[in-house]
């Protein structure tokens, strides 16, 4: 059971800036520590926004108007008014008799409040899904992760997939049965592609908390972002390796001929031996190999054939390939954000040679003037 919370919005400040805007101080009372959370409207608009997806329907309580001619900046009567009224949007929800809102992840992203531990494990894979797409989709309120609370329960969550994917590989080794090989392993590639997610969005996560905010006041030091940077390296180094061990197969004894009893899963060598075809001159190769062999053995390429399966992608599900997809394009986004950076350098490099080279010349010039002056000198003292 959820614990009970009390919010209220006492207080209200201005940022500075060339465009200042409002910021709402939401106070969160917990039975065992209080806090503050920093929102503008537009945090409010997205939370609107994502706790109806999540839910199913809109919230019980509606957010007030957006003010097209009159700004809360400009306005004092405007302020307080929008105050009381998102005030009333945050009670209505947690004092509602339906929990659907206030059981969502965007909910608690929102307010920073902890996220809940499952003891199931379907249960806690579906929260660290929901999480971790609360964390990366746009839609999410509390996307990207900004308080230091929410980025500790993202890491407890991303260890706990770390070590469901650790167990789900040795049930992997001792299981006796093709099919349980096939769905351990499966099971563990699904929390390494999580946990995956969960490492970028702590990396991220760090930057902003990092980026030295002035409007909260328990933003994180030096040596404290230095150590959750070594955890999150700790954390990587581990899911990599692993992503070794879930690849590689497991290692059976097996008879010369093939499969005993059936009880054991196929080896690489025997699965390929599965698609191998008869040539017109006795040799066999693989289906794979020949794309599509036709009569006579001779291989014909094959239209609308899908692309060959990976060592990645060969145990998951349409959802895992499509979050693995996502993780190879941030790492992508990523390599281009640093050639960009690199090629920004090297423009900057090329001016600052281009400037020096302008003066160079101009210096060379000038010295080209002096000589010449003093040899016409010279020689008119000369012919005197």
């Amino acid at each position: 059971m959820a614990p009970a919370v009390e919010i209220s919005i006492p207080t209200t400040s201005i940022t500075s800036g060339p465009k200042p805007y409002t910021i709402y101080e939401i106070t969160v009372r917990l039975p065992l520590r209080s806090f503050t959370v920093h929102k503008r409207f537009s945090d409010f608009l997205a939370l609107h926004q994502s706790l109806t997806t999540q839910a199913g329907s809109a919230p019980p309580a509606s957010l007030p108007a957006k003010s097209w001619f009159t700004r809360t900046v400009t306005s004092p009567a405007l302020t307080e008014e929008r105050r009381k009224s998102l005030e009333t949007y945050l009670r209505t929800i947690n004092e509602s008799s339906d929990g659907r809102w206030r059981n969502t992840l965007s909910w608690r992203t929102f307010l920073s409040l902890p996220i809940s531990s499952s003891t199931s494990s379907n249960k806690s894979s579906a929260a660290s899904l929901g999480l971790q797409g609360t964390l990366t989709s746009p839609a999410g309120a509390g996307a990207p992760i900004t308080d230091p609370v929410v980025w500790i329960d993202c890491h407890r969550t991303l260890k706990t997939q770390l070590h469901d994917a650790r167990l789900h590989l040795q049930r992997r080794d001792q299981a006796q049965t093709a099919h349980e090989q096939h769905e351990s392993s499966a099971a563990a590639k699904r929390c390494l592609v999580l946990a995956g997610g969960l490492i970028v969005a702590l990396d991220r996560g760090l930057k902003n908390l990092g980026a030295g905010n002035k409007i909260r006041s328990d933003r994180l030091g030096e040596g404290e972002l230095r150590r959750r940077r070594d955890l999150v390296a700790n954390a990587r180094k581990e899911k990599e390796a692993l992503e070794t061990l879930a690849h590689s197969l497991s290692t059976k004894r097996v008879e010369v001929g093939g499969l005993t009893n059936g009880s054991v899963a196929a080896t690489t060598q025997q699965k390929s031996a599965l698609f191998a075809v008869e040539g017109t001159n006795g040799s066999q190769q693989s289906l794979v190999a020949a794309g599509g062999a036709g009569a006579g053995g001779r291989s014909r390429r094959v239209l609308g054939v899908p692309l060959p399966e990976t060592e990645q992608t060969r145990e998951l599900d349409n959802r895992g390939v499509l979050q693995l997809q996502k993780q190879t394009m941030a790492k992508q986004d990523q390599s281009l954000e640093q050639m960009t950076k690199g090629v920004m350098k090297l423009k900057e490099l090329g001016v600052a040679i281009n400037e020096e080279l302008e003066v160079q010349n101009s210096m060379m010039g000038l010295l080209s003037e002096d000589v010449t002056r003093y040899v016409v000198y010279f020689e008119c003292r000369i012919d005197e």
